[in-house]
């Protein structure tokens, strides 16, 4: 009895890939939130040798349909345009769906059926404009795959399951390239698959680049309120010494009045920096509660000459913290720097100071 032999699909990829993206970007808003976009040139080019995957063929196999290639994408709108694509001297021309039932890799594919299948190793190159949001992220099917991502974001981060061989980042600008060999991933070069039985193939052997943003409106907000305890503690220390320096006694009351003001500078940045650019919400809430500081201490103490201080140490204070929300890589360094020299300066101005008036009842003449 002559036994029945199922046809099915021979899947294999590239012997060399190699993937070369040029994009550009801009922040798009809407209301107060924003999000970074991409769009540029996708070029994938390599070879493939049919011959390697052919050889696996037993003679009484036998293959289903016809021959594709077959491009997966996470999401087909991706994709604005095909600008050119060919193998070998064949055109190509990608349609989006499924082929043949052959494997795809997240579901979302465009294929393109070849008129004849080349005998030997074919190059190909393949050339699209892209779009996306936020990352971008490749899968490495080639034998031997190299891939270099090129753009004008100055803040990136390199994620997956390969970081890039070779970068080069600026401020306005970064450049990476990826080299990964077949060995160090877990797709197989050659595989088989029943004809009917759709595969949705997963891999975490995938790398890429999100356009992260560094420092932006709300992380600016979140390291301010790291360092809120500075700001709060400065001018009650400040105060301290002005009622001392002036023998002026200042009630509990003004002292809390002080905090809560300070307290209200963080959210009059945050509400402001929503609507406006946070460089001018901070300069708006700083000044004002500068100049809340100075007016309330002028009613405390007895002359302008002495409140003023109560100011400038205010508006020192801001300006040494927006110094540090953006001092991307030294915030910590100069937070801990600026902690230390004000502590440093009260213990330095109170060296002297009679705490319990221990000297002054020494000193009186007995009763």
């Amino acid at each position: 009895m002559e036994q029945s032999i199922t046809p099915f699909n021979l899947v294999f990829t590239p012997k060399d890939l190699q993937i070369s993206s040029d994009l550009k970007t801009e922040v798009r808003k809407r209301g107060i939130f924003s999000v970074p976009l991409f769009y540029g040139t996708l070029t994938l080019k390599g070879s493939f040798d049919p011959a390697m995957a052919l050889a696996a063929v037993a003679p009484n196999e036998k293959l289903s349909g016809a021959a594709a290639i077959v491009i997966s994408l996470s999401d087909l709108k991706g994709i604005r345009k095909m600008v050119s694509a060919k193998l070998g001297d064949q055109e190509l021309f990608f349609q989006p769906g499924k082929v043949l039932a052959i494997a795809s890799y997240n579901g979302k594919d465009i294929f393109a059926s070849l008129a004849r299948v080349p005998k030997g190793e074919t190059e190909f190159e393949i050339v699209m404009e892209v779009q996306g949001g936020e990352s971008i992220w490749f899968a490495p099917f080639g034998q031997n795959t190299r891939a270099k991502v090129s753009s004008d974001w100055g803040s990136p981060s390199f994620q997956g399951a390969f970081l890039p061989a070779h970068s080069t980042i600026t401020e306005t600008s970064f450049d990476a390239q990826w080299e990964i060999s077949y060995l160090s991933r877990d797709i197989p070069l050659v595989w088989r698959q029943v004809q009917g039985e759709r595969e949705h193939y997963e891999s975490p052997s995938v790398f890429g680049v999100s356009f992260y943003r560094a420092i932006d409106t709300y992380s600016l907000n979140t390291r301010a309120v790291k360092y809120a305890i500075l700001i709060l503690i400065v001018p009650f220390l400040t105060l301290f010494l002005l009622e001392i320096v002036t023998k002026t006694r200042i009630h509990p009351v003004p002292y809390l009045l002080c905090g809560i003001g300070n307290a209200v500078f963080y959210l009059l940045l945050l509400s402001l920096s929503e609507q406006i650019a946070f460089y001018a919400a901070y300069f708006v809430a700083a000044f004002a509660v500068t100049a809340l500081l100075t007016l309330y201490s002028r009613s405390l103490l007895p002359s302008w000459r002495k409140s003023w201080f109560m100011g400038l140490v205010a508006a020192v204070a801001y300006l040494l913290l927006y110094a540090v929300l953006n001092a991307e890589s030294y915030a910590l360094l100069i937070g801990s720097v600026v902690t230390f020299a004000v502590i440093a300066l009260v213990m330095f101005l109170t060296r002297k100071l009679d705490w319990y008036g221990a000297r002054s009842e020494e000193t009186s003449p007995a009763c």
